[in-house]
């Protein structure tokens, strides 16, 4: 049992408006979102705001991009967001529970699992960037002792899911295979994703302009991408209204690494495909509008490789409506608290 736990934790862990609306920067949630304090009690564990927005703040920062002008459709899906990492986290604790009973017989996760998942996430949601890593986990209020604890807990429910709903018919070939094309592109290195774009760059201030501000920059911006959309030439746009080092050149940039880029615009971008017009979208500073020219993603792991874990994914998948079965029962008997 022990070794099972350890070794499917290790592979299932592989497996982010009205037209005058005031514009503001990106900023971290606030009001519900707060750090402090019980988003939920399940039976007599608690679950923090400082651990949901944590796990929120990539998503949220996504679409703070996505939506400069925010908006009922950003509202919505950031609540959406909020209340399925909720349930997740709920459902986590109910199998956490269950686990505990079977630590009591001798079942472990060992450290060295939950130290290598650590680096993994780092490696694909900060860029493996410790400096960025540490500086969200201050933002969200948490210690790297509550991310690592977040973490194993994580990877005890991939763990009990597929130990406990691993009774379905072996996989068969042409089901691997499906399974494999379907999630490599999320076990790639891509830490060697490159992409080669030309790029408008416009401030929310213009020292060129003194009469510009937040509204009509983005105006602009908006403008731009439209006039791309329908043909226009965006070296030229680029050349003409763009304001960063690379605007005498139309803005072109190639072979650009994805850890050069944030995140949350790495994770916009590379979801494009050649040819495709993106933006604008928004940060702090300013409004970013991108022509993408071509997309080189990293290596995928070999199917021989992550055989096993497809395996184990395929059998997971097989067994939905049990396992879902299951956890609806166990939601029945939990002492579920909300507070929020």
């Amino acid at each position: 049992m022990n070794s099972r736990i350890a070794w499917l934790a290790l592979f299932s862990a592989a497996g982010l408006c009205p037209a005058q609306q005031p514009v503001a920067p990106p900023a971290a949630p606030s009001g519900p979102f707060e750090v402090n304090g019980i988003a939920a009690r399940v039976n007599s564990t608690v679950i923090t705001k400082s651990e949901l927005n944590f796990r929120l703040a990539p998503i949220y920062a996504q679409l703070a991009a996505q939506f400069p002008r925010r908006g009922p459709e950003f509202d919505r899906q950031v609540m959406d967001a909020r209340e399925k990492l909720l349930q997740e986290m709920i459902d986590r604790e109910i199998i956490i529970y269950e686990f505990k009973q079977l630590e009591k017989k001798g079942a472990n996760l060992p450290d060295h699992v939950v130290d290598k998942e650590v680096k993994r996430q780092i490696k694909s949601n900060f860029n493996n960037s410790e400096e960025k890593f540490d500086a969200e986990l201050t933002r969200a209020g948490m210690s790297r002792d509550g991310y690592r604890k977040m973490t194993r807990n994580q990877l005890i429910v991939q763990a009990m899911r597929a130990e406990h709903f691993s009774d379905a018919p072996p996989p068969l070939p042409g089901e691997i295979q499906k399974e494999y094309n379907e999630v490599k592109d999320k076990l790639r290195d891509t830490s060697k994703d490159l992409i080669t774009f030309n790029k408008i760059y416009l401030p929310r201030t213009d020292a060129d302009n003194p009469l510009a501000t937040p509204e009509s920059q983005l105006v602009l911006a908006e403008k731009l991408a439209a006039d791309i959309k329908g043909g226009a030439d965006a070296a030229a746009l680029a050349k003409q209204h763009s304001r960063d080092a690379f605007a005498a050149d139309g803005g072109f940039q190639k072979d650009v690494p994805r850890t050069d880029l944030q995140p949350e615009f790495g994770a916009i971008i590379f979801a494009g495909k050649d040819g495709d017009v993106v933006g604008p979208l928004q940060d702090p500073a300013g409004f970013t509008i991108v022509k993408i020219t071509k997309i080189a993603h990293g290596p995928y792991p070999p199917l021989g490789e992550v055989r096993d874990m497809i395996e184990e994914r395929v059998r997971t998948k097989k067994n939905s409506a049990t396992y879902e079965k299951w956890i609806k029962s166990k939601r029945k008997t939990a002492i579920i608290d909300i507070k929020i």
